[in-house]
């Protein structure tokens, strides 16, 4: 994955949102921690991993890596805040979905308490694990994460 061109567009959105909002590089990056959790949740919840209680199929995979690339959205914009970048490393299937949720909120935490180098890449890593395991390539990730990046610039245009 071209995860310099990611961050790229990624700073290219933020200072975007930064410059229409006022706000100052890093301002708000407790409220992006909050939303990627946020997204994280959503992501479980089209899923349905958790619901051993509902025979419901889950969502249709398209919204599935919409969903995930939210999350990346704010993954992205929260190294940029802290000046890392997720150093690429080999990832592998977690046993299930719903271990990959549960470590990635346990990385998503580590990460809020110390916001460092070795922190973010856990969760960077558990981030993408947990793709792999849900069966998104890199392909699908790419694409639609650009099609969310003109989606969020389209919104910010219209006072979203």
């Amino acid at each position: 994955m071209n995860w310099g061109l990611l961050y790229d567009m990624q700073q290219q959105l933020d200072q975007y949102i930064e410059t229409q909002h006022d706000l100052m590089k890093g301002e708000k990056t407790e409220e992006k921690m909050l939303a990627f959790l946020v997204e994280l949740g959503e992501l479980a919840n089209e899923t349905r991993c958790f619901k051993f209680w509902s025979v419901k199929a889950p969502s249709e995979k398209g919204v599935i890596v919409e969903e995930y690339v939210d999350g990346l959205h704010f993954l992205l914009s929260l190294g940029l805040d802290i000046q890392i970048r997720y150093q690429p490393q080999k990832v592998e299937r977690y046993g299930s979905i719903t271990e990959g949720f549960l470590a990635t909120y346990a990385a998503a935490d580590d990460f809020r308490k110390v916001p460092e180098r070795d922190a973010y890449q856990q969760l960077f890593t558990s981030f993408l694990k947990l793709g792999e395991t849900i069966g998104l390539d890199e392909n699908e990730i790419m694409e639609a994460y650009y099609s969310k990046n003109e989606v969020n610039y389209k919104r910010q245009e219209e006072g979203y």
